[in-house]
């Protein structure tokens, strides 16, 4: 089995699990590429990506390209001389990127391939509904997520899990698919299969707020996958109706209660430790949640400190 020279080419916290286990592998970590800094916070001050955080930690040579087909990248990117590149989380590659190391250039995805290509596949299972999810290996060709697959890993969704739980599950998962990938590779032993596609595949679409809104006449269980599915980030929200004024309420956790009632949709029903609200088949009882320009609190903490009628709603 020969030793790699990789590539890494990601951002966010998911793909730091990924760049510390191959860096801690035989293989060498010749270069990290990741989103340039950003402003970020009410000082606007540049915030460096997490993926950079933990390369500048362990003395990683790191390129920060805006432009990918540049140039100067280009240069830079084939001084390196790497035989394989790994792409967690990060943005689509041209193929001029993708095609030059000898190995070829693979993805983890967080999702069982072909269902839920696009940006948030570990939102949208939950938001689904769904009771298994995984995540894949593939090589990358020229669209989103339809490359060859090498190795996929299963796991179940749980029934009050929440996408910021699955999300660390599953970057563990993937870090350790990322290095059975890799050794596959190194060994000359990584046989793909291409993505079949029967029917409509489930799409994993970006997240707008728009998606983020509650519709309270949907089934107790969508209105429960979808909260837990947008928690912690980027939050499911609500309109607030109290004193016939709006207010956004995110709420980030919450319980289904089945039973029968016959009250209007959508209607507060508020006690000294409670607040539930009426759906089909039952309430949503609500147990954190968030005001506009206030931190996350339990939600007793808000009948503590805000008078609810009973001509309070949501919408």
């Amino acid at each position: 089995m020969r030793k790699l020279r990789i590539v890494f080419m990601g951002t966010p916290d998911f793909a730091v699990a990924t760049l510390e286990a191959v860096n801690n592998s035989e293989h060498k970590v010749v270069g990290v590429i990741t989103a340039p800094d950003r402003p970020a916070g009410r000082g606007r001050k540049l915030q460096q990506s997490a993926v950079k955080q933990y390369a500048l930690a362990n003395d990683l040579r790191i390129l920060q390209p805006k432009n990918l087909k540049n140039e100067e990248f280009l240069q830079d990117l084939k001084t390196l001389n790497a035989n394989l590149q790994i792409v967690v989380a990060f943005r689509m590659l041209p193929e001029v990127v993708w095609s030059m190391p000898e190995f070829g250039t693979f993805n983890l995805h967080a999702s069982l391939l072909p269902n839920y290509r696009g940006a948030a596949p570990i939102n949208w299972a939950i938001i689904n509904g769904e009771v298994k999810t995984g995540v894949t290996t593939f090589f990358i060709d020229n669209k989103i997520d339809t490359g060859e697959i090498i190795l996929q890993e299963e796991t179940t969704i749980t029934e009050n899990e929440t996408a910021g739980q699955l999300h660390d599950k599953l970057m563990v998962l993937g870090a350790d698919l990322v290095l059975r990938t890799v050794d596959l590779i190194s060994a000359d032993k990584a046989f793909t299969k291409k993505q079949i596609v029967a029917g409509e595949i489930k799409s994993a679409y970006k997240i707008y707020k728009e998606t983020c809104q509650i519709d309270w006449n949907k089934s107790i269980d969508e209105i429960h996958d979808h909260i837990r599915g947008l928690s912690p980030y980027p939050g499911a929200w609500t309109n607030l109706i109290l004193n016939n004024e709006d207010i956004s309420l995110k709420i980030y956790k919450a319980a289904k209660v089945i039973e029968a009632h016959e009250h209007t949709i959508g209607k507060l029903m508020v006690s000294k430790k409670e607040l539930k609200i009426a759906v089909q088949e039952g309430y949503i009882l609500l147990e954190e949640i968030q005001l506009p320009g206030k931190k996350r609190m339990p939600v007793l903490a808000l009948l503590n400190g805000m008078k609810l009628t009973e001509n309070t709603k949501v919408r």
